[in-house]
Parts: C-alpha cells; structure tokens; sequence
C-alpha cells in the first residue's frame, strides 16, 4: 500500500505536470505528498569559488534568498496544480540531489518516488542522471513520469520501429 508519495521538483517545463500525476495517485490512495528541492552543492561551490577572485558574495546570504525564491516558486506551482501547503510536506536540501533523495526516502519511509527522466546530454555524459541515479538505488517503487509531449513523441519512435 502506498502511504507515502516523494516528488523531486525542479522546476523544469514538466514539474507541473508531474506534481499533477502525482497528486492523482496520492489522492486515489489516500497517501501524504512530500515534495523536495534540492539545491546543488556544485552551485554553491561556484559562488564560492567567486569569492576567491576577491568579489564579495554572501555565500550563506545568496542561499537564503535561493530557498525563498524557490519557496514562493512552491507556492505558485502548488496553487496552479490545487494543492494548498497543508497537503503537502516540504523539504529544501543541500548537496548531491541523488544523495539527499534516497536518504530522504530512507528517513521518510517513503513507498512511491514519481519523477521524471531527464533526456541525455553533455551535462549528463559524465555524471549521469540523477533520475538515473534514483533508479537504480532507490529502495522504493519508482513510477517514471511521462510529459503528454514526450509520450506522443515516443509513441511515434515505437510505431515507427514496429513497422519497418
């Protein structure tokens, strides 16, 4: 039985349809959502690496108003899809985001991650994806999210293949 829900959010073109499949499935199960934004620790190197040019950034300050922003962002995305934040539980994380998700399903109990897949590109070639990642390490289910775009185009790729 699924009681608990984990959703990633990025704030990437898909997250709303995401976090709209995801409150589907919570709802039909009765199950808590519990959403997770985590804030690379690569990106604050990067400011603090500009620090060390001599340019005054404050590194705690800068990550302050980082978690704000992506606060208000939350409340925005949660509003468009229905939510209101009683139903939901937050968690803002810093460092690897594949790291503080499994340990964050660890801690939490979690039964179902619903994510998306991230295609592959240059950024990915090294270090792979952190939905990647997720799937293989995670010791609960995890239900790969679809965009409506994505499954057309993909539907189409397997047409096409079982024809030739």
């Amino acid at each position: 039985m699924i009681k608990k829900i984990l959703v990633p959010i990025a704030f990437s073109k898909f997250t709303e349809g995401m976090l709209r499949f995801a409150a589907e499935i919570a709802g039909a199960c009765g199950a808590e959502l519990q959403l997770i934004n985590v804030i690379n620790e690569r990106d604050l190197e990067a400011v603090q690496k500009i620090t060390a040019f001599g340019y005054k950034v404050d590194t705690e300050h800068y990550l302050q108003t980082l978690i704000q922003e992506r606060r208000e962002e939350m409340a925005r995305l949660l509003e468009k899809v229905g939510l209101n934040g009683d139903e939901v539980t937050f968690h803002f994380e810093v460092g690897n985001p594949a790291e503080k998700l499994l340990q964050l399903v660890v801690k939490e109990n979690i039964d179902a991650v619903v994510m998306g897949v991230k295609n592959r590109d240059i950024s990915t070639l090294f270090t792979g994806s952190v939905a990647e990642r997720v799937f293989h390490r995670c010791p609960a289910t995890v239900i790969s999210y679809r965009d409506p775009e994505i499954a057309t185009h993909l539907r189409k790729r397997v047409l096409k293949h079982m024809h030739e």
